[in-house]
């Protein structure tokens, strides 16, 4: 089986051109759907060129690169790539056939910690390589190895901090800032001894690079455990980017130009992410990378009495929406698990034709995925010019007549504004309590997911519906 080398490059300059497509398709809704099937094309190619040239006897590596030479393995090769692949596949469409919207986060957090886990082993691999240019591939290996290791087990703490498997709250342990710094600086000495010995020394290679997984492994544990739980959108987005990085330094040391090129996107994209969510959020971006940010110095949440709440009817939710002229809804991770955006999709086209002025209000961590309400109402047909940034409504909240907060918490909080003290003290919040009349959609008066009481739902202007959050939309329609 012969393949061109030229033939490859060409494959993957054009896998390349269609991931940033991709990308550029995906900024926006209108051309969401797009984005997405250039990404499958491209990702398509991908693999068929990849897969080949790993049969084919074609060495992938960019021409005088010096990388080693890779001889495919023939049809042996390729039946046991195509095993592989297939059963992988079944898992991946079994489980993503099955998972909720709801456990989104979580499914993406666990497929982090693959491409983590994934470039620890090709790290490990290309350790025994001999290569022309053995100082650059050590540290590639490093690099790679170290990177891959966090990104595994901080995306596991996130997946099980996601799905409530441990508590949500930050570990604080003592001099947790040092205990990070000190993994860093262990990892570069760590690094120059990994080079500084000889490439015959194979039991002392193999024994540091041990231990550079074993740091590298622990940072990574501690740097998610150290997140609250209402900053974990964030944290999503910050492993997504480390897992791009991952994936580009596996693509260094397997020589192959595509997977350099796709781990840059994802990675530079998802940074890019974290900043934008971050700066929503009043964090700094370093801190993030640090695994510092969350319950700042030890605060922790404190039982304020404040009074009594109120509740409201289904019908009597129903008699203001009719008689109101603006509405702004405020969707929350509770909306996802009510499977509720059907029904609040229906009520917002009832409004609409009764000449009401509907929009949405999201916040930029609503959910426990960046764009999770989005993707949400966005199945649900509502329509893209509705659906409004935090930053876009929050000034116009002052002029609406009824806001509908359904399965939000801390995205409303207003102790983020006036409590110093609060765990969230600092995040930009939906000022949803200065509009005229608030409906709170709840199940309880259960806190939230970073575990504060909110004063909203004590304030004069604000009344509780509590129950399914679907089965009271569908009440309300009954009613209207």
């Amino acid at each position: 089986m012969t393949l061109s080398l030229s033939l490859v490059q060409g494959a993957y300059i054009v896998a390349g051109l269609l991931f940033i497509l991709a990308l550029a398709g995906l900024s926006r809704h209108e051309s969401a759907r797009n984005g997405v099937r250039f990404g499958v094309v491209g990702m398509t190619v991908a693999l068929v060129a990849t897969v080949l040239a790993a049969t084919a006897g074609v060495d992938a590596a960019p021409l005088g690169s010096g990388g080693p030479d890779r001889n495919g393995s023939g049809w042996l090769g390729l039946a046991l790539i195509a095993a592989a692949m297939v059963i992988g596949a079944v898992i991946g469409l079994d489980r993503a056939r099955k998972v909720e919207m709801t456990g989104m986060p979580e499914l993406i957090a666990m497929l982090h910690s693959f491409v983590g886990l994934a470039a620890v082993l090709v790290g490990w691999n290309s350790s025994y390589e001999e290569t022309p240019y053995p100082t650059i591939h050590d540290v590639e290996v490093m690099v790679g190895v170290f990177i891959g290791a966090v990104t595994f087990t901080g995306s596991i703490v996130a997946f099980l901090k996601l799905s409530a498997r441990i508590r949500s709250a930050p570990l604080m342990l003592p001099g947790r800032n040092l205990i990070n710094l000190g993994a860093i600086v262990a990892f570069f000495l760590l690094t120059i001894a990994y080079v500084a010995l000889p490439a015959d020394a194979t039991f002392a290679r193999a024994s540091v690079l041990g231990v550079v997984t074993v740091v590298a492994l622990a940072l990574g544990w501690h740097l998610v455990a150290s997140i609250g739980g209402g900053d974990m959108p964030v944290v999503v987005s910050m492993l997504n980017s480390y897992s791009g990085w991952a994936a580009a330094a596996a693509g260094f040391l397997l020589g192959n130009d595509l997977l350099i090129i796709t781990g840059a996107l994802v990675g530079s994209s998802g940074a890019y992410l974290s900043y934008i969510m971050c700066r929503a959020m009043n964090r700094s971006f370093i801190s993030v990378i640090a695994g510092g940010f969350g319950v700042e110095g030890g605060t922790v949440a404190t039982d304020v009495d404040y009074g009594e709440h109120r509740e409201i009817t289904a019908e009597a939710a129903a008699e203001l929406l009719s008689n109101a002229r603006s509405v702004v809804i405020t969707p929350g991770y509770g909306m996802a698990v009510a499977q509720a955006q059907y029904p609040v999709a229906e009520l917002t086209r009832t409004l609409r034709e009764r000449g009401v002025d509907v929009r949405f209000g999201i916040h930029p961590v609503a959910g426990r995925l960046p764009g999770h309400m989005n993707v949400l109402l966005a199945e649900a047909k509502v329509p893209y010019d509705i659906v409004l940034e935090m930053d876009e409504v929050n000034d116009d909240l002052k002029g609406t007549d009824v806001v509908l907060v359904i399965g939000a918490n801390d995205t409303v909080n207003p102790a983020a504004q006036d409590d110093p003290a609060s765990p969230i003290a600092g995040m930009p919040v939906l000022r949803v309590w200065e509009a005229e009349h608030v409906i709170v959609f709840k199940r309880s008066m259960a806190t939230g997911y970073a575990g504060v009481q909110n004063p909203l739902f004590f304030r004069e202007n604000s009344q509780m519906l509590f129950g399914d959050a679907k089965d009271r939309v569908q009440d309300i329609l009954r009613a209207l």
